[in-house]
């Protein structure tokens, strides 16, 4: 055992000899390198941090690009369905405009048919706009400022007052929007 107690002292001796205690100098060294390269570490990730940062941020503002320049060819091409279904309306008045420069249909015959084609033409319309959600608005009886415009008052016997004696102008709605009221007349 001795033995032993001398080689560990032998090794510590030489090592001591190798490597020399280190000083206070040395430590406040090693101490500014590790604080050099955490420095550098965290500069480092500073660094990658804005890079990402400017990389989203650059593809953010792609993305909101786009999706204005998306809306505003939605908002553009918004009423493409509507005009496609109105085509055959127009079509329908074309041919009835054909139909009367026909000079060997009498006068007669010519105006029935001609009544038939723009009865027929208008059903068209409102197919139309039943499809696209447009409604006539209803007429009935009472008038509601909200559907309806007075655009005259006149006295009747026939009906009470507030309620609509004539109707000039029918109105239109689109789903619960009124595109345009109806112009009425009514009792004083």
């Amino acid at each position: 055992m001795d033995e032993k107690l001398k080689e560990e002292q032998s090794v510590s001796d030489i090592s001591a000899e190798i490597v020399p205690e280190c000083s206070e100098n040395d430590e406040e060294l090693a101490c500014e390198c590790e604080q050099k390269s955490e420095l550098e570490e965290l500069q480092s990730k500073v660094a990658e941090l804005e890079d990402r940062y400017l990389r989203a941020n650059a593809d953010f503002d792609n993305m909101k690009r786009r999706l204005e320049k998306e809306k505003m060819q939605a908002i553009s091409y918004a009423h493409e369905v509507f005009a496609r279904d109105l085509l055959p309306v127009i079509d329908s008045l074309e041919m009835a405009i054909l139909a009367g420069s026909n000079t060997e249909i009498e006068s007669g015959e010519l105006l029935g048919k001609v009544k038939e084609g723009l009865g027929l033409t208008i059903e068209q319309f409102r197919k139309a706009f039943e499809k696209h959600g447009v409604e006539l608005v209803a007429i009935d009886g009472t008038f509601d400022p909200n559907f309806h415009e007075a655009v005259m008052q006149l006295e009747s016997e026939e009906k009470g007052s507030g309620e609509i004696l004539q109707v000039f102008q029918k109105g239109y709605k689109i789903k619960d929007r009124i595109l345009r009221p109806a112009m009425v007349s009514i009792v004083k």
